[in-house]
Protein backbone atom coordinates (compact mmCIF):
# COMPACT_ATOMS: atom_id res chain seq x y z
CA UNK A 1 0.00 0.00 0.00
CA UNK A 2 1.30 3.38 -1.14
CA UNK A 3 3.05 5.19 1.62
CA UNK A 4 1.39 8.32 2.81
CA UNK A 5 2.71 11.64 2.36
CA UNK A 6 2.64 14.83 4.86
CA UNK A 7 3.59 17.92 5.40
CA UNK A 8 6.36 18.48 7.67
CA UNK A 9 5.08 19.40 11.23
CA UNK A 10 6.93 22.02 12.42
CA UNK A 11 6.23 23.71 8.98
CA UNK A 12 2.43 23.55 8.90
CA UNK A 13 2.96 25.12 12.17
CA UNK A 14 4.91 28.13 11.38
CA UNK A 15 2.67 28.90 8.73
CA UNK A 16 -0.57 28.88 10.82
CA UNK A 17 1.15 30.93 13.18
CA UNK A 18 2.03 33.53 10.96
CA UNK A 19 -1.43 33.18 9.21
CA UNK A 20 -3.22 33.65 12.61
CA UNK A 21 -1.13 36.78 13.43
CA UNK A 22 -1.91 38.44 9.84
CA UNK A 23 -5.64 37.39 10.35
CA UNK A 24 -6.08 38.70 14.05
CA UNK A 25 -4.27 42.51 12.91
CA UNK A 26 -6.24 42.38 9.93
CA UNK A 27 -9.67 41.61 12.11
CA UNK A 28 -12.90 43.80 11.89
CA UNK A 29 -16.04 42.79 13.87
CA UNK A 30 -19.35 44.70 14.33
CA UNK A 31 -20.38 46.62 16.73
CA UNK A 32 -20.55 44.25 20.09
CA UNK A 33 -20.14 44.22 23.56
CA UNK A 34 -16.74 44.61 24.90
CA UNK A 35 -15.48 41.23 25.59
CA UNK A 36 -13.73 40.49 29.04
CA UNK A 37 -10.97 37.66 29.65
CA UNK A 38 -12.24 34.58 29.77
CA UNK A 39 -16.01 35.64 28.22
CA UNK A 40 -17.25 34.57 24.89
CA UNK A 41 -17.94 37.16 22.31
CA UNK A 42 -21.65 36.18 20.67
CA UNK A 43 -23.56 37.56 17.64
CA UNK A 44 -22.38 38.24 14.58
CA UNK A 45 -18.60 38.99 13.92
CA UNK A 46 -16.79 39.76 10.69
CA UNK A 47 -13.13 40.06 9.58
CA UNK A 48 -11.11 40.55 6.19
CA UNK A 49 -7.97 38.36 6.00
CA UNK A 50 -4.30 39.25 4.36
CA UNK A 51 -5.74 38.25 0.67
CA UNK A 52 -8.88 40.21 0.97
CA UNK A 53 -11.21 37.31 1.81
CA UNK A 54 -13.78 38.46 3.91
CA UNK A 55 -15.25 36.03 6.46
CA UNK A 56 -18.25 36.02 9.05
CA UNK A 57 -18.96 34.18 11.84
CA UNK A 58 -22.15 33.70 14.14
CA UNK A 59 -22.17 32.74 18.22
CA UNK A 60 -25.31 31.65 19.86
CA UNK A 61 -25.23 33.25 23.22
CA UNK A 62 -25.73 29.35 24.48
CA UNK A 63 -22.54 28.12 22.87
CA UNK A 64 -22.23 24.40 22.76
CA UNK A 65 -18.65 24.82 22.67
CA UNK A 66 -19.07 23.02 18.82
CA UNK A 67 -17.31 25.18 15.75
CA UNK A 68 -18.43 24.72 12.59
CA UNK A 69 -15.63 25.75 9.37
CA UNK A 70 -18.32 26.06 6.52
CA UNK A 71 -17.01 26.05 2.55
CA UNK A 72 -19.42 27.15 0.04
CA UNK A 73 -19.50 26.20 -3.05
CA UNK A 74 -18.71 27.74 -6.56
CA UNK A 75 -20.28 30.98 -7.49
CA UNK A 76 -19.81 34.78 -6.07
CA UNK A 77 -16.85 35.09 -3.42
CA UNK A 78 -18.87 35.81 -0.65
CA UNK A 79 -18.16 34.98 2.81
CA UNK A 80 -20.68 32.04 3.66
CA UNK A 81 -21.16 30.42 6.87
CA UNK A 82 -23.84 27.57 6.38
CA UNK A 83 -25.06 25.86 3.68
CA UNK A 84 -28.52 27.42 3.49
CA UNK A 85 -30.82 29.82 6.20
CA UNK A 86 -32.82 27.21 7.50
CA UNK A 87 -30.20 24.99 8.57
CA UNK A 88 -27.87 28.09 9.70
CA UNK A 89 -31.58 28.99 12.59
CA UNK A 90 -31.35 25.22 12.81
CA UNK A 91 -28.12 25.18 14.58
CA UNK A 92 -27.51 28.49 16.15
CA UNK A 93 -30.63 27.17 18.00
CA UNK A 94 -29.27 23.92 18.83
CA UNK A 95 -26.17 26.30 20.33
CA UNK A 96 -23.42 25.76 17.19
CA UNK A 97 -21.20 28.07 16.47
CA UNK A 98 -20.34 29.00 12.82
CA UNK A 99 -17.78 30.59 10.53
CA UNK A 100 -16.48 30.56 6.80
CA UNK A 101 -14.90 32.69 4.30
CA UNK A 102 -15.36 34.05 1.45
CA UNK A 103 -12.22 32.65 -0.27
CA UNK A 104 -9.73 35.01 -2.39
CA UNK A 105 -11.96 37.80 -4.00
CA UNK A 106 -9.12 38.82 -6.74
CA UNK A 107 -8.95 35.63 -8.71
CA UNK A 108 -11.18 32.77 -9.89
CA UNK A 109 -14.81 32.28 -8.88
CA UNK A 110 -12.76 28.11 -8.81
CA UNK A 111 -10.73 29.87 -5.89
CA UNK A 112 -9.15 26.56 -4.93
CA UNK A 113 -5.97 28.24 -5.13
CA UNK A 114 -6.84 30.06 -1.92
CA UNK A 115 -9.59 28.04 0.27
CA UNK A 116 -7.66 26.05 2.20
CA UNK A 117 -5.44 28.69 3.08
CA UNK A 118 -8.50 30.92 3.80
CA UNK A 119 -10.79 28.56 5.83
CA UNK A 120 -7.50 27.68 8.20
CA UNK A 121 -6.92 32.09 8.72
CA UNK A 122 -10.68 32.02 8.89
CA UNK A 123 -10.78 29.34 12.25
CA UNK A 124 -7.26 31.16 13.85
CA UNK A 125 -9.50 34.66 13.62
CA UNK A 126 -12.31 33.69 14.89
CA UNK A 127 -11.08 31.58 17.58
CA UNK A 128 -8.58 34.43 18.38
CA UNK A 129 -11.91 36.67 19.46
CA UNK A 130 -14.33 33.67 20.70
CA UNK A 131 -11.65 31.17 22.15
CA UNK A 132 -10.70 27.66 22.16
CA UNK A 133 -13.82 25.76 20.46
CA UNK A 134 -13.97 21.99 22.73
CA UNK A 135 -14.79 20.82 19.19
CA UNK A 136 -14.35 22.10 15.69
CA UNK A 137 -15.55 20.18 12.73
CA UNK A 138 -15.31 21.28 9.11
CA UNK A 139 -18.71 21.34 6.51
CA UNK A 140 -18.05 21.87 3.24
CA UNK A 141 -20.92 21.76 0.03
CA UNK A 142 -20.08 21.19 -3.74
CA UNK A 143 -16.85 23.03 -4.52
CA UNK A 144 -16.61 23.37 -0.69
CA UNK A 145 -17.19 19.54 -0.31
CA UNK A 146 -13.71 19.57 -2.32
CA UNK A 147 -12.28 21.96 0.13
CA UNK A 148 -13.56 20.39 2.73
CA UNK A 149 -12.22 16.72 1.84
CA UNK A 150 -8.69 19.01 1.98
CA UNK A 151 -9.54 20.33 5.20
CA UNK A 152 -9.68 16.74 6.48
CA UNK A 153 -6.93 15.61 4.47
CA UNK A 154 -4.61 18.29 5.96
CA UNK A 155 -6.45 19.61 9.15
CA UNK A 156 -5.78 16.77 11.88
CA UNK A 157 -4.57 18.85 15.36
CA UNK A 158 -7.29 21.56 13.75
CA UNK A 159 -10.10 20.18 13.12
CA UNK A 160 -12.19 17.33 14.43
CA UNK A 161 -13.84 15.60 11.78
CA UNK A 162 -15.85 16.91 8.64
CA UNK A 163 -18.69 16.76 7.11
CA UNK A 164 -19.12 16.86 3.11
CA UNK A 165 -22.69 17.11 0.81
CA UNK A 166 -22.64 17.11 -2.36
CA UNK A 167 -18.97 17.31 -2.68
CA UNK A 168 -16.98 17.53 -5.88
CA UNK A 169 -14.09 14.94 -4.09
CA UNK A 170 -13.29 13.91 -7.50
CA UNK A 171 -11.27 17.18 -7.73
CA UNK A 172 -10.70 19.44 -11.06
CA UNK A 173 -9.06 17.35 -13.52
CA UNK A 174 -11.65 14.25 -13.28
CA UNK A 175 -14.53 16.92 -13.58
CA UNK A 176 -13.08 18.93 -16.46
CA UNK A 177 -12.23 15.57 -18.24
CA UNK A 178 -15.59 13.88 -18.44
CA UNK A 179 -17.45 16.85 -19.14
CA UNK A 180 -14.98 17.34 -22.26
CA UNK A 181 -15.66 14.43 -23.68
CA UNK A 182 -19.60 14.88 -23.17
CA UNK A 183 -18.97 18.00 -25.29
CA UNK A 184 -16.85 16.64 -27.78
CA UNK A 185 -19.69 13.91 -28.76
CA UNK A 186 -22.38 16.89 -28.72
CA UNK A 187 -19.99 18.91 -31.13
CA UNK A 188 -18.43 15.92 -33.06
CA UNK A 189 -21.57 14.07 -33.95
CA UNK A 190 -24.32 16.72 -33.53
CA UNK A 191 -22.05 19.31 -35.01
CA UNK A 192 -20.04 17.36 -37.78
CA UNK A 193 -17.56 19.50 -40.05
CA UNK A 194 -18.33 22.50 -37.38
CA UNK A 195 -14.89 24.47 -35.55
CA UNK A 196 -16.98 24.53 -31.63
CA UNK A 197 -14.03 25.96 -28.92
CA UNK A 198 -14.20 23.33 -26.36
CA UNK A 199 -11.41 24.18 -24.14
CA UNK A 200 -8.99 27.41 -23.46
CA UNK A 201 -11.56 29.85 -23.48
CA UNK A 202 -10.16 33.62 -23.53
CA UNK A 203 -13.07 34.92 -21.71
CA UNK A 204 -16.46 33.99 -20.25
CA UNK A 205 -18.36 34.95 -23.28
CA UNK A 206 -16.15 32.34 -25.32
CA UNK A 207 -17.39 29.72 -22.81
CA UNK A 208 -21.51 31.44 -23.14
CA UNK A 209 -21.17 31.01 -26.77
CA UNK A 210 -20.20 27.64 -26.89
CA UNK A 211 -22.78 26.41 -24.20
CA UNK A 212 -25.38 28.30 -26.29
CA UNK A 213 -24.15 26.68 -29.45
CA UNK A 214 -23.91 22.81 -27.55
CA UNK A 215 -27.25 23.61 -26.33
CA UNK A 216 -29.07 24.46 -29.54
CA UNK A 217 -27.81 21.59 -31.32
CA UNK A 218 -28.64 18.85 -28.89
CA UNK A 219 -32.44 20.84 -28.15
CA UNK A 220 -32.76 20.02 -32.36
CA UNK A 221 -31.17 17.26 -31.99
CA UNK A 222 -34.16 15.91 -29.46
CA UNK A 223 -36.65 15.80 -31.67
CA UNK A 224 -35.23 12.12 -34.13
CA UNK A 225 -34.20 9.00 -32.76
CA UNK A 226 -31.28 9.50 -34.19
CA UNK A 227 -30.83 12.78 -32.25
CA UNK A 228 -32.03 11.08 -28.96
CA UNK A 229 -29.47 8.07 -29.20
CA UNK A 230 -26.15 10.74 -29.60
CA UNK A 231 -27.70 12.65 -27.09
CA UNK A 232 -28.21 9.58 -25.07
CA UNK A 233 -24.05 9.14 -25.33
CA UNK A 234 -23.55 12.56 -24.64
CA UNK A 235 -24.97 12.28 -21.68
CA UNK A 236 -23.41 8.92 -20.40
CA UNK A 237 -20.25 10.52 -21.01
CA UNK A 238 -21.27 13.44 -18.73
CA UNK A 239 -22.52 10.72 -15.94
CA UNK A 240 -25.48 12.44 -16.54
CA UNK A 241 -28.90 11.13 -14.42
CA UNK A 242 -31.53 9.88 -15.70
CA UNK A 243 -34.20 11.18 -13.37
CA UNK A 244 -34.89 14.81 -13.43
CA UNK A 245 -36.52 17.18 -11.14
CA UNK A 246 -40.86 16.81 -10.90
CA UNK A 247 -40.67 13.69 -12.78
CA UNK A 248 -41.15 9.90 -11.99
CA UNK A 249 -37.86 8.04 -11.60
CA UNK A 250 -38.22 5.78 -14.99
CA UNK A 251 -38.40 2.35 -15.11
CA UNK A 252 -35.10 0.60 -15.06
CA UNK A 253 -35.29 -0.56 -18.62
CA UNK A 254 -37.57 2.69 -20.04
CA UNK A 255 -34.33 3.51 -22.10
CA UNK A 256 -36.77 6.35 -23.70
CA UNK A 257 -38.05 7.76 -20.81
CA UNK A 258 -34.56 7.66 -19.38
CA UNK A 259 -33.26 9.86 -22.19
CA UNK A 260 -36.04 12.38 -21.95
CA UNK A 261 -35.57 12.99 -18.38
CA UNK A 262 -31.76 13.53 -19.52
CA UNK A 263 -32.59 15.76 -22.06
CA UNK A 264 -34.54 17.48 -19.26
CA UNK A 265 -31.07 18.50 -17.59
CA UNK A 266 -29.59 19.98 -21.15
CA UNK A 267 -33.08 22.05 -21.53
CA UNK A 268 -32.11 23.54 -18.30
CA UNK A 269 -29.36 24.86 -19.01
CA UNK A 270 -26.73 22.45 -17.66
CA UNK A 271 -24.26 23.15 -20.52
CA UNK A 272 -24.18 26.77 -19.56
CA UNK A 273 -22.68 26.07 -16.32
CA UNK A 274 -20.15 23.23 -17.50
CA UNK A 275 -18.29 25.83 -19.70
CA UNK A 276 -18.75 28.48 -17.19
CA UNK A 277 -17.19 26.43 -14.79
CA UNK A 278 -14.42 25.26 -17.05
CA UNK A 279 -13.09 29.01 -18.11
CA UNK A 280 -13.28 29.78 -14.10
CA UNK A 281 -10.87 25.95 -13.77
CA UNK A 282 -8.60 27.39 -16.83
CA UNK A 283 -8.46 31.12 -15.53
CA UNK A 284 -7.54 29.05 -11.44
CA UNK A 285 -4.66 26.32 -12.44
CA UNK A 286 -3.51 28.45 -16.13
CA UNK A 287 -4.50 26.99 -18.66
CA UNK A 288 -5.92 23.53 -20.43
CA UNK A 289 -6.59 20.31 -17.34
CA UNK A 290 -8.37 18.21 -19.59
CA UNK A 291 -7.82 16.16 -22.84
CA UNK A 292 -9.06 13.79 -24.73
CA UNK A 293 -6.02 12.55 -27.19
CA UNK A 294 -5.73 8.66 -26.34
CA UNK A 295 -9.23 7.74 -25.25
CA UNK A 296 -11.01 5.04 -26.59
CA UNK A 297 -14.34 5.93 -26.45
CA UNK A 298 -15.76 2.39 -27.29
CA UNK A 299 -13.97 1.54 -24.26
CA UNK A 300 -14.70 4.54 -21.99
CA UNK A 301 -18.79 3.92 -22.82
CA UNK A 302 -18.30 0.43 -22.03
CA UNK A 303 -17.30 1.19 -18.53
CA UNK A 304 -20.47 3.38 -18.12
CA UNK A 305 -23.77 2.44 -16.49
CA UNK A 306 -25.71 4.15 -18.99
CA UNK A 307 -24.37 1.56 -21.85
CA UNK A 308 -27.64 -0.62 -21.93
CA UNK A 309 -29.48 2.28 -22.85
CA UNK A 310 -27.34 4.05 -25.28
CA UNK A 311 -26.97 0.68 -26.92
CA UNK A 312 -30.98 0.39 -27.00
CA UNK A 313 -31.76 3.67 -28.42
CA UNK A 314 -28.90 3.63 -31.26
CA UNK A 315 -30.62 0.02 -32.25
CA UNK A 316 -34.14 1.32 -32.45
CA UNK A 317 -32.92 4.50 -34.13
CA UNK A 318 -31.28 2.34 -36.81
CA UNK A 319 -27.97 4.17 -36.07
CA UNK A 320 -24.43 2.22 -35.81
CA UNK A 321 -23.30 3.11 -32.71
CA UNK A 322 -19.25 1.46 -33.11
CA UNK A 323 -19.13 3.68 -35.99
CA UNK A 324 -19.51 6.82 -33.56
CA UNK A 325 -17.23 5.19 -31.38
CA UNK A 326 -14.82 5.18 -33.95
CA UNK A 327 -15.71 8.23 -35.36
CA UNK A 328 -14.58 10.15 -31.53
CA UNK A 329 -11.65 8.09 -30.76
CA UNK A 330 -10.58 9.22 -34.82
CA UNK A 331 -11.08 12.46 -34.32
CA UNK A 332 -9.95 12.73 -30.31
CA UNK A 333 -6.81 15.49 -30.76
CA UNK A 334 -7.28 17.64 -27.40
CA UNK A 335 -4.48 17.95 -25.32
CA UNK A 336 -3.64 19.14 -21.90
CA UNK A 337 -0.95 21.90 -20.88
CA UNK A 338 0.90 20.02 -18.19
CA UNK A 339 1.55 22.70 -15.89
CA UNK A 340 -1.85 23.10 -15.62
CA UNK A 341 -2.60 19.46 -15.29
CA UNK A 342 0.33 19.89 -11.97
CA UNK A 343 -1.26 22.85 -10.53
CA UNK A 344 -4.94 21.35 -10.44
CA UNK A 345 -3.48 18.14 -8.87
CA UNK A 346 -1.65 20.33 -6.16
CA UNK A 347 -4.60 22.90 -5.43
CA UNK A 348 -8.02 21.16 -7.18
CA UNK A 349 -7.74 17.30 -5.65
CA UNK A 350 -8.70 15.22 -2.94
CA UNK A 351 -8.43 11.93 -1.51
CA UNK A 352 -4.53 11.93 -0.57
CA UNK A 353 -5.53 10.57 2.96
CA UNK A 354 -7.67 11.92 5.68
CA UNK A 355 -6.13 12.97 9.17
CA UNK A 356 -10.05 13.47 10.48
CA UNK A 357 -13.50 11.49 10.14
CA UNK A 358 -15.12 12.40 6.74
CA UNK A 359 -18.90 11.55 6.40
CA UNK A 360 -20.02 12.61 2.88
CA UNK A 361 -23.25 12.74 1.78
CA UNK A 362 -24.64 13.16 -1.59
CA UNK A 363 -27.20 12.95 -3.73
CA UNK A 364 -28.68 10.15 -6.04
CA UNK A 365 -29.13 12.16 -8.89
CA UNK A 366 -26.95 14.67 -8.98
CA UNK A 367 -26.68 16.15 -12.36
CA UNK A 368 -23.59 19.01 -11.47
CA UNK A 369 -21.49 16.75 -9.31
CA UNK A 370 -22.64 13.42 -10.64
CA UNK A 371 -22.78 10.88 -7.29
CA UNK A 372 -20.32 8.45 -9.07
CA UNK A 373 -17.65 10.75 -7.83
CA UNK A 374 -17.98 9.25 -4.49
CA UNK A 375 -16.94 5.90 -5.66
CA UNK A 376 -13.89 7.52 -7.09
CA UNK A 377 -12.66 9.39 -4.08
CA UNK A 378 -13.27 6.36 -2.01
CA UNK A 379 -10.86 4.02 -3.80
CA UNK A 380 -8.00 6.95 -3.56
CA UNK A 381 -9.05 7.47 0.01
CA UNK A 382 -8.82 3.61 0.97
CA UNK A 383 -5.62 3.33 -1.56
CA UNK A 384 -3.82 5.63 1.09
CA UNK A 385 -5.14 3.73 3.56
CA UNK A 386 -7.60 5.52 5.46
CA UNK A 387 -10.61 4.35 4.35
CA UNK A 388 -11.53 3.31 8.07
CA UNK A 389 -12.10 7.27 8.16
CA UNK A 390 -14.48 7.82 4.96
CA UNK A 391 -18.08 6.56 5.47
CA UNK A 392 -20.25 7.96 2.92
CA UNK A 393 -24.30 7.92 2.91
CA UNK A 394 -26.81 8.95 -0.32
CA UNK A 395 -30.10 10.39 -0.18
CA UNK A 396 -33.13 9.27 -3.18
CA UNK A 397 -33.68 12.61 -4.55
CA UNK A 398 -33.19 14.27 -7.59
CA UNK A 399 -30.56 17.43 -7.78
CA UNK A 400 -27.53 19.43 -6.47
CA UNK A 401 -27.12 19.62 -3.04
CA UNK A 402 -30.83 18.88 -2.58
CA UNK A 403 -31.19 18.09 1.60
CA UNK A 404 -33.89 18.70 3.63
CA UNK A 405 -32.34 20.51 7.05
CA UNK A 406 -33.56 17.14 9.14
CA UNK A 407 -31.02 15.35 6.66
CA UNK A 408 -28.15 17.94 7.20
CA UNK A 409 -28.54 18.10 11.26
CA UNK A 410 -29.09 14.42 11.18
CA UNK A 411 -25.29 13.44 9.43
CA UNK A 412 -23.63 16.00 11.20
CA UNK A 413 -24.95 14.36 14.79
CA UNK A 414 -23.59 11.14 13.57
CA UNK A 415 -20.69 12.91 12.95
CA UNK A 416 -20.28 14.10 16.41
CA UNK A 417 -20.75 10.65 17.54
CA UNK A 418 -17.86 9.37 15.39
CA UNK A 419 -15.89 12.18 16.71
CA UNK A 420 -16.76 11.39 20.51
CA UNK A 421 -16.99 7.69 20.74
CA UNK A 422 -13.90 7.15 17.97
CA UNK A 423 -16.11 4.56 16.06
CA UNK A 424 -19.04 5.20 13.68
CA UNK A 425 -20.72 2.30 14.76
CA UNK A 426 -24.07 1.77 13.21
CA UNK A 427 -25.20 6.07 13.52
CA UNK A 428 -23.98 6.34 10.09
CA UNK A 429 -25.99 3.70 8.48
CA UNK A 430 -28.71 4.44 5.77
CA UNK A 431 -31.30 3.46 8.80
CA UNK A 432 -29.92 5.64 11.30
CA UNK A 433 -29.60 8.70 9.28
CA UNK A 434 -33.22 8.00 8.26
CA UNK A 435 -34.30 7.08 12.14
CA UNK A 436 -32.64 10.49 13.27
CA UNK A 437 -33.77 12.74 10.85
CA UNK A 438 -37.08 12.04 10.78
CA UNK A 439 -37.31 12.50 14.62
CA UNK A 440 -36.17 15.91 14.23
CA UNK A 441 -39.61 16.67 12.98
CA UNK A 442 -38.59 19.05 10.62
CA UNK A 443 -38.56 18.80 6.63
CA UNK A 444 -38.43 15.02 6.11
CA UNK A 445 -35.59 13.10 5.24
CA UNK A 446 -34.94 10.07 2.30
CA UNK A 447 -31.58 8.53 3.21
CA UNK A 448 -31.33 4.85 1.70
CA UNK A 449 -29.24 2.45 1.00
CA UNK A 450 -26.77 2.95 -2.56
CA UNK A 451 -24.10 2.13 -4.00
CA UNK A 452 -22.36 4.08 -6.85
CA UNK A 453 -21.56 3.04 -9.91
CA UNK A 454 -18.00 4.02 -11.49
CA UNK A 455 -16.94 7.53 -12.40
CA UNK A 456 -16.88 7.12 -16.23
CA UNK A 457 -14.20 9.03 -17.07
CA UNK A 458 -11.28 6.79 -18.21
CA UNK A 459 -7.77 8.29 -18.18
CA UNK A 460 -5.48 9.20 -14.93
CA UNK A 461 -2.93 10.93 -16.90
CA UNK A 462 -2.60 12.43 -19.95
CA UNK A 463 -1.83 10.51 -22.98
CA UNK A 464 1.67 11.53 -24.94
CA UNK A 465 0.69 13.70 -27.32
CA UNK A 466 0.86 13.03 -30.85
CA UNK A 467 2.80 15.72 -32.81
CA UNK A 468 0.08 17.35 -34.78
CA UNK A 469 -2.43 17.26 -32.00
CA UNK A 470 -4.41 20.53 -30.45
Amino acid sequence: MPARTRRPRASRVRLRVALAALASAALVTLPLPAAQAGTTVTGRLTGTLPDGATWIADVPDHWNGTLLLFSHGFGPTVARNAPTEAVRTELLAQGYAMAGSSYDPHGSLWALDSAERDQFATLDAVTAKIGAPRRTLAVGRSMGGLVNAQLARDGGGRIDGALGQCGLVAGATDLDNYQLDAEYTIARLLLPGQDVPLVRFGSNADASATADRLTRAVTDAQSTPRGRARIALAAAFLNLPAWAPGADRPAPTDWAGQQEQQYAWFAQGILSFVEGGRYAVEQSVGGNNSWNHGVDYARLLAGSAHAPQVRALYRAAGLDLNADLRTLTAGATITADPAAVRTARQTSSAGQGLDVPLLDVHTTADNLVPVEQEHRFAARVRARGDGALLRQAYVERQGHCAFTTAETVAALHALEHRVDTGRWDDAATPAALQRAATALGLDGAAYVPYRPAPLTVGRDRPARPAPSAS
